[in-house]
């Protein structure tokens, strides 16, 4: 499976269908229509190259990816950011923790990076589902989306596969063999999840809690995340 090719199309394609969610509300904010409902209307008739990211995270509910990943240039800025936060993590625990060069998704070889892709997936499928609001039909148009973006019928069963699975933080974080891997699994879904929602803050914490992440190190994805932001 080529999950490195889909994972990269999905966060910047997401840069259009920002461009045109925030055209959209512009253009609709004096009728009153609903900006959402507009891009909903892309789904199945290929308006929207960034529909199945729409879909998927959610962006009836008003989920903020668009101004997170998506603004820092999709998967090789991620790989960027976990590697700073593991970075630093490293060098605040001289001494106590393994000083080896962080090996995040951004600076490995084509089979290991993929690897960490589909966990990285992996881990955004749980996130979109951690408020609980992907129904059938929103699979099956997310399923429309991702066949455009990948005719590897593999990765297309493995996707809707996952997205039927019943939430478990544990069955995610299995995904991870390794810390780095771990840290991109867990920066991935902060970067996704509202935190402000019960339900998708208590995931999150559950997600980091399984994946074995050191506080600190926990502490430190937070911080990067937050800083990015406020770049």
């Amino acid at each position: 499976m080529n999950t490195k090719a889909l994972l990269d199309q999905l966060l910047k394609a997401g840069s259009d269908l920002m461009q045109q969610k925030s055209a959209s509300q512009h253009s609709h904010k004096s009728s009153g229509s609903s900006s959402v409902g507009h891009l909903m209307s892309g789904f199945g008739g290929g308006a929207l190259s960034g529909g199945a990211l729409a879909m998927l995270l959610g962006s009836k509910k008003g989920r903020s990816l668009g101004g997170k990943v998506i603004t820092y240039g999709g998967l090789a800025a991620l790989g960027l950011l976990a590697y700073k936060a593991y970075g630093n993590w490293q060098q605040q625990n001289k001494g106590t923790v393994d000083q080896h060069e962080p090996q995040t998704v951004d600076r490995l070889p084509a089979p290991q990076a993929e690897q960490h892709c589909h966990a990285i997936l992996k881990a955004l499928i749980g996130a979109a589902k951690a408020d609980g609001h992907i129904d059938q039909q929103e699979r099956q148009l997310i399923d429309s989306e991702i066949a455009k973006l990948t005719s590897d019928f593999s990765l297309q069963r493995w996707f809707d596969q996952e997205l039927a699975k019943p939430l478990d933080p544990a069955d995610v974080a299995s995904a991870a063999t390794t810390e780095e891997m771990a840290a991109e699994m867990y920066l991935a879904s902060l970067l996704v999840i509202n935190e402000q929602n019960y339900m998708e803050g208590a995931y999150l914490q559950e997600l980091a809690r399984q994946l074995k992440l050191p506080p600190e190190l926990k502490a430190e994805l937070d911080f990067q995340a937050k800083q990015a932001l406020a770049a």
